[in-house]
């Protein structure tokens, strides 16, 4: 489930249209010179409900002759350059205008300010209003209605409130329908009530003089006929019914409305009777004919006089806010929204539309057993965002050997950029990736190629822009009676709820949810559902001792068992994928009943790849004792953080070994990935998990657009994971091995293996997840010839408990079976380094290696990169590069002395794709010894000159020699000397003629004299 929305919902909360009572200015009738102060009531119906935070103003002014906004000051949801709003801490905020709006606005010399724009929201968005228009006065005399808003429907005979106001006015009229009400000439408003039971439209006008000028306010107020009754037609079903190419049904279910009408382009916008909905118990309808064959007909639904909805089960809907921002590529030919006729979300109906075509009839979706599921988002797939694109990425697909496209949510949704887990419309598609038709071809293509389509599906939740939410709410939560919603969560935990909480133990919404899934399988061919936070259909209340209701809950079990049924009823192999994630006991039974679970090992295997202990153990479905491989596991998903993101950042690393490195942190994932498709059971994968995909999930916001990189292809490496991907997921589905019911995961350790035993063959799969080499088990079940299956090398095992060494991130997968090796690209190996030579001071060291490469490819031995290394001991301790020391000889030098010595070889090959391999380490050699014998040294290197001497004695070659010192005969010290480089100049000019002994004392303690003699 998605944690936050917040980037994204500054369009998410639809509220209905402001009232005027909610907003006042003073003046009453504000000019452009005036300094304004906008008072807004959260009180009188207030779309943002018991609202007591800070308010921040969107806002700008219309100009003269355009309808579009002009003047914004700052930018959405920028709360720095956007205007705040003083809360008076009664229920009202307050927005000043200061000095006047030509000056606030920046208002151009010539431009005429009609009216102030704005939209008021939250500090992080999540509420708003809608527009509000508030009208800017000319200089001079003026008047306006107060209330009511303009085109207010009642019943007949009910009184409508009025108010009338004007400034400067020495007579105020109000007429109605030309018919004079009220008059004053002693008062500068007019306060009434009106009706009439007349039905249909009618006129309200003020009149306001001064001497001989006059002033005009119009609106109007709606009557409604008497609801008529009638049966709903045979055969009508909830929403759109095409009843021939120029007639069209339309049926809403609204329990507890007392009337309905129906506006659109066949009412000029308008309310009129004539197409009031006929109401037959809780439904409403109306059957609309003379309609042209083919057209696009917008339309909305009026409820009880204020609720404005599109249809529910419209399979296209027109955005005000958003629609603009879709491209013409994307979407062609787009009908437009009706801006100047009305507002809110709008439906589309269009009869004699031409069917879609489908060629699938032959397509036989996968086992559930060898099921591949490529989880995709479409705007971070391909850089169009269209679904039609990623139709033509599915050569890629193919070629990964996926048999699963798992598309995340693209039922409408709300706004353009999204995850999609914000629903709005659950039986169109989301016009921001494409048509209906594109969609259809997409599916159809996928089919022809052997690869089912599951849709992600929310039904857990909504947002405000629901018609199911909007028709039984508040201006804050759901309404008592609203037949699908619960007015609260069920959830305490506020990181365990999202938007407004779908009720799934009534049976309105238990219809709803059969109704959607039966329409996406029927008309789109859907394969199969992902089920988004299976564990909110229940009303079971979660406390804080079970925040995330993991707990066994019946009634959840139950309400999930009939809506997985009904779906196999209209479907029988359709696939019931849930994200539940619950105690294991919940999950037990609902697998018993053929549905499919969610496995979430992202945390384990993202472990083992950083180089940390961990676990695989619990995504085997034996391992937790269900009854058949009904666990979806998968390493990544859209909710989860990249494996290879964590692994740059945090994983582990030796002297030698580094996971941070981009080449060992994606063979890191080559290995988690083959202890991952070996697992028998049904596998999911991320969308660029195959190339090392490593953007945080938390770049640009967690549901934020995330950076394309298809680029990945072009580095050998991260095509090379691609290439192990594919060959594991080939082995997967063609080797019945990988179904077998006799398996073991021995997982527990840095040291892991897989066994598994079947009558075809039988595997062991091994891997070193340390960051230094050790050795490991495999437990073979056979002695004789095992295959390795990525290099087609045999290994005879002679012993069943025979040991294996494995380097860090080093994996096989060994058979009995001699399959076919898979065309996979590998680097060169180095490998069997060893040094030749006496580990002593002034010898020469030698090495040799084993260079291999599967490719064929000859070494560059010019530009294999060979280097020594120096450390205080065999463990590595303050290990350093010998600088120069790179080639296959060194000749030990003093500071080697007393210190362990090794090498490492990185092998490039001449030619291929992958040119240079992993770098390669020695072992430690044995502590390195002083040169031979003292007295050699001194005898065969010392040079001691000249002797006799008259003035400077000159010494060189005074290896491991540490201090002299300058005896005469009787034993007294002249000179004494410490020693830090191989030659020393002593000056004896002073010292008397005669004999003299010089002591070295030498670097092991032992010490050796010279004669000297002074002339």
């Amino acid at each position: 489930m998605k944690k936050l929305y917040t980037y994204l919902l500054s369009l998410l909360l639809l509220i209905p249209s402001i009232g005027f009572g909610q907003i006042s200015t003073s003046p009453t009738f504000p000019t452009v010179s005036d300094e304004i102060t906008i008072t807004f009531d959260s009180s009188q119906e207030s779309s943002l409900g018991t609202f007591t935070g800070d308010l921040y103003a969107h806002t700008g002014v219309i100009i003269e002759g355009n309808t579009e906004w002009q003047h914004v000051i700052g930018s959405w949801g920028d709360n720095t350059t956007q205007p705040q709003l003083t809360n008076n801490n009664d229920g009202t905020y307050t927005l000043i205008i200061t000095p006047n709006i030509t000056d606030y606005y920046s208002v151009g010399n010539g431009e005429v300010v009609t009216q102030i724009a704005a939209v008021l929201r939250s500090a992080d968005g999540a509420q708003q209003t809608n527009d509000l228009l508030i009208d800017v006065y000319k200089d001079g005399l003026n008047v306006s209605f107060s209330i009511p808003s303009d085109n207010k429907m009642i019943a007949k005979n009910e009184a409508l409130q009025l108010e009338v106001k004007s400034n400067i006015s020495e007579s105020l009229s109000l007429y109605l329908d030309d018919v004079l009400v009220e008059n004053t000439i002693t008062e500068q408003e007019i306060t009434t009530t009106v009706q009439s039971d007349i039905s249909g439209s009618h006129e309200l006008i003020a009149v306001a003089t001064s001497g001989t000028e006059e002033a005009r306010d119009t609106i109007h107020f709606f009557v409604r006929a008497d609801v008529l009754t009638g049966d709903l037609p045979t055969g009508i079903i909830d929403g759109i019914n095409y009843i021939d190419d120029n007639t069209v049904t339309l049926s809403l279910y609204a329990p507890n409305k007392e009337f309905a009408y129906v506006i659109g382009d066949f009412t000029n916008w308008e309310i009129d009777n004539t197409y009031q909905l006929k109401k037959d118990g809780d439904y409403f309808w109306i059957t609309l004919d003379n309609l042209t064959a083919g057209k696009e007909y917008i339309f909305q639904y009026v409820i009880d006089g204020t609720i404005k909805i599109a249809d529910p089960y419209a399979d296209k809907l027109l955005d005000p806010w958003n629609d603009q921002y879709i491209s013409s590529t994307t979407y062609p030919n787009l009908i437009p929204y009706p801006t100047d006729k009305t507002s809110e979300i709008a439906s589309v109906f269009q009869t004699a539309q031409t069917a879609f075509t489908w060629s699938d009839s032959q397509f036989t979706p996968p086992t559930k057993e060898d099921l591949v599921v490529y989880e995709l988002h479409v705007r971070d797939f391909v850089e169009t965002g269209n679904i039609k694109t990623v139709t033509d990425t599915l050569d890629y697909l193919e070629r990964l050997g996926i048999n699963v496209i798992e598309l995340m949510p693209f039922n409408e949704f709300e706004g353009n950029d999204s995850w999609g887990y914000n629903p709005s419309f659950y039986f169109a598609p989301d016009k921001a990736y494409g048509t209906k038709d594109d969609y259809k071809a997409f599916i159809d293509e996928c089919h022809s190629r052997g690869i089912a389509v599951y849709m992600d599906m929310v039904l857990n939740h909504t947002y405000g822009q629901s018609p199911f939410l909007r028709m039984y709410f508040d201006g804050s939560k759901p309404t008592a009676d609203n037949p699908w919603y619960n007015v609260e969560s069920n959830f305490e935990n506020t990181d365990a709820h999202w938007g407004y909480d779908i009720n799934h133990a009534t049976l309105d919404t238990q219809k709803l949810v059969d109704r959607i899934n039966t329409y996406w399988m029927n008309e789109y061919h859907i394969d199969g559902f992902r089920f988004d936070f299976t564990k909110g259909f229940s009303n079971t209340p979660h406390t804080s001792s079970d925040p995330w209701g993991g707990q066994y809950d019946q009634e959840r079990i139950d309400i999930l068992k009939r809506m997985s049924t009904a779906i196999w009823n209209v479907k029988y192999n359709a696939v019931v994928i849930f994200e539940h994630l619950s105690d294991n006991p919940e999950e037990k039974e609902l697998a018993a009943h053929g549905i499919m679970l969610w496995g979430n090992a992202n945390h384990e295997y993202s472990e083992a790849s950083m180089g940390y202990t961990s676990d695989f153990s619990w995504y085997s479905w034996l391992e937790r004792e269900w009854d058949s491989p009904k666990l979806v596991s998968y390493m990544e998903s859209h909710d989860e953080e990249r494996m290879m993101y964590r692994n740059l950042n945090f994983g582990a690393s030796s002297s030698t070994y580094d996971i941070t490195e981009l080449n060992t942190a994606l063979s890191r994932v080559e290995a988690a990935s083959t202890f991952f498709f070996t697992v028998p059971g049904p596998k999911m994968i991320w969308q660029f998990e195959e190339l090392g995909y490593d953007v945080s999930i938390d770049f640009n916001d967690r549901v934020g657009k995330k950076p394309i990189h298809w680029e990945y292809q072009d580095d050998p490496n991260r095509k090379r994971l691609f290439e192990v991907f594919s060959a594991l997921i080939k082995l997967k589905k063609e080797e019945v091995a990988f179904e077998s019911e006799n398996f073991t995961l021995n997982t527990n350790t840095v040291l892991k293996s897989i066994e598994i035993n079947h009558s075809d063959m039988d595997v062991r799969v091994i891997g070193n997840f340390d960051t230094k080499a050790g050795e490991i088990d495999p437990n073979f079940s056979k002695t004789g010839t095992w295959y390795d299956y990525f290099t087609g090398q045999t290994i005879t095992v002679n012993d069943k408990n025979a040991f294996i060494d494995l380097e860090a991130g080093e994996y096989h997968i060994y058979t009995t079976k001699q399959l076919s090796v898979p065309d996979i690209k590998s680097a060169p190996i180095a490998s069997n380094i060893t040094i030749s030579g006496t580990f002593r001071e002034d010898e020469t060291l030698t090495v040799d290696y084993t260079y291999t490469d599967v490719n064929g490819d000859l070494e560059d031995e010019e530009s294999s990169i060979y280097q020594w290394y120096r450390a205080d001991d065999a463990k590595g301790t303050n290990e350093a590069v010998i600088s120069g020391a790179s080639a296959l000889t060194y000749t030990l030098v003093r500071a080697d002395r007393a210190n362990f010595i090794r090498f490492s070889v990185t092998p490039v090959a001449k030619t291929g794709d992958l040119l240079q391999g992993e770098t390669i380490y020695s072992s430690y050699s044995e502590e390195i010894a002083y040169s031979t014998g003292i007295n050699d040294i001194l005898n065969k290197e010392l040079r001691l000159y000249p002797n006799p001497v008259r003035d400077i004695l000159h010494l060189e070659n005074l290896k491991q020699v540490n201090r002299l010192q300058l005896f005469d005969l009787s034993g007294k010290a002249i000179v004494a000397v410490n020693m830090p480089n191989e030659s020393a100049n002593l000056n004896l000019n002073n010292l008397t003629k005669g004999t003299y002994i010089l002591v070295f004392e030498m670097e092991d303690g032992s010490q050796l004299s010279k004669k000297i003699v002074k002339q």
